[in-house]
């Protein structure tokens, strides 16, 4: 049984929108090295995200 197509489609294109690798790039990476980069794209996110919410608005 093969690597699921729709789940890889979505790896590739959360990493690609990220870190604008090349398509060819990600492919090359194995599902273990691209989930791992995942997991670092959402800490990245995660941090943004809680800096945004503790940064006060101001009219």
């Amino acid at each position: 049984m093969g690597y699921p197509s729709a789940e890889l489609f979505e790896e590739v294109a959360y990493v690609a929108y990220h870190f604008h690798w090349p398509y060819t790039d990600l492919m090359n990476l194995d599902h273990l090295e691209r989930r791992r980069w995942i997991e670092e794209i959402v800490k990245i996110n995660e941090r943004l995200n809680s800096a945004e919410e503790s940064t006060p608005e101001y009219l």
